[in-house]
C-alpha cells in the first residue's frame, strides 16, 4: 500500500534559466527516512501548453547529487525544449545505490523514488502517469539504480538505461559504501545475491521494457557490462549495448546522455 506523501511546502520555484527552459528545485518530505530531499525538475519552456509529458529520470553516480547533471552537462535543457519532455534529477543520498537497506532505515532510497517522488510529481505537473511516458537513466551508481528500480518496479517504467552502469556489484564489495547499505558480502551474501542488477534479468522475460546501456572500453565496469550484455543474450531479451571509446568521466557521460534521451524520445507514447 503506497503510503501519504507528506510534502514539505518548500516547493522552491527557483526558475532561473536552463538554455531556454526553467528549472524547479523541489524539496520533497520523504515519510520512509524522514528528511527533506531536493530535486532539480527541468521543465521545456513550453510547459504552460503541454499535457501528459514525457518524464525522463535522470540518477547520478556516486559521490554526487541532484545538482550534478544540469552543473556538468550542457544542452539538457534545449533537449527538454525541442522534444517536449521533462527531465528529473532526484537526490540518491550519499553512496545509497538506490536500494531500500535492509541495515539501515536512513537509506530507503527505493521507497523514496518510486513510492514518493514519482507520484508526488505526477500530481504536480502535466505529466503522462502512463509508463510508456516514463523513463529512468543514470551513470555508475546511478545506472544501476535505474535498471534495479526499473526491472523491479516494470509497471512504472516503459524505458530504462545506464551509463557505465556497476551492473553486478559484487566484484566491488569493498567499494563506494556499498557494504554500509547491505552488509558486508561474507556475512550477508544472500543480500548481495538479491540486490545486484544482473540477478534480476531473469525476471525480464515477463515483461516489454526498452533497454540501452553503454560503457567505455577503459571503464573499471566494462567487464560487469559485458557480462550483463551476454546475460541478456542468453535469455533472449532484447537490448542496445554501446561499447565506445571512454573512460569512467564526465567527458564520457555529456555524450553518452544525450543517446539515451534519443532512444528515450523514440519509444514515448504519442502525445
Amino acid at each position: 500500500m503506497i503510503k501519504k506523501v507528506y510534502i514539505l511546502i518548500l516547493l522552491i520555484f527557483i526558475s532561473f534559466q536552463a538554455d531556454a527552459s526553467k528549472l524547479d528545485t523541489l524539496s520533497v518530505l520523504s515519510e520512509s527516512m524522514g528528511i527533506s530531499i531536493n530535486n532539480i525538475i527541468i521543465k521545456p519552456d513550453s510547459y504552460q501548453e503541454l499535457d501528459k509529458m514525457p518524464v525522463v529520470y535522470l540518477l547520478h553516480g556516486a559521490y554526487g547529487d541532484y545538482t550534478d547533471w544540469t552543473s556538468k552537462v550542457k544542452g539538457l535543457g534545449d533537449f527538454c525544449d525541442n522534444n517536449d519532455i521533462m527531465i528529473v534529477c532526484p537526490d540518491g543520498g550519499y553512496n545509497s545505490w538506490y536500494f531500500d537497506s535492509p541495515i539501515d532505515s536512513d537509506f530507503q532510497y527505493e521507497s523514496y523514488i518510486v513510492r514518493e517522488l514519482i507520484p508526488y510529481i505526477d500530481s504536480l505537473y502535466s505529466t503522462s502517469k502512463e509508463r510508456e511516458g516514463r523513463a529512468i537513466t543514470g551513470l555508475s551508481m546511478g545506472g544501476h539504480g535505474a535498471f534495479y528500480l526499473a526491472f523491479r518496479n516494470p509497471n512504472l517504467f516503459g524505458s530504462a538505461g545506464s551509463m557505465s552502469g556497476g551492473l553486478d556489484i559484487r566484484p566491488f564489495h569493498r567499494e563506494w559504501n556499498i557494504s554500509d547499505r547491505i552488509g558486508t558480502i561474507k556475512k550477508n551474501p544472500e543480500n548481495w545475491k538479491k540486490n545486484t542488477v544482473i540477478n534480476l534479468i531473469e525476471n525480464l522475460n515477463r515483461v516489454d521494457i526498452n533497454i540501452i546501456f553503454d560503457c567505455g572500453k577503459d571503464d573499471f565496469f566494462f567487464d560487469v557490462n559485458n557480462a550483463f550484455h551476454n546475460k541478456l543474450l542468453n535469455y533472449n531479451i532484447e537490448h542496445i549495448y554501446n561499447i565506445k571509446e571512454g573512460k569512467h568521466n564526465w567527458q564520457y557521460w555529456n555524450k553518452s546522455v544525450f543517446e539515451h534521451l534519443d532512444f528515450f524520445n523514440e519509444h514515448f507514447i504519442s502525445r
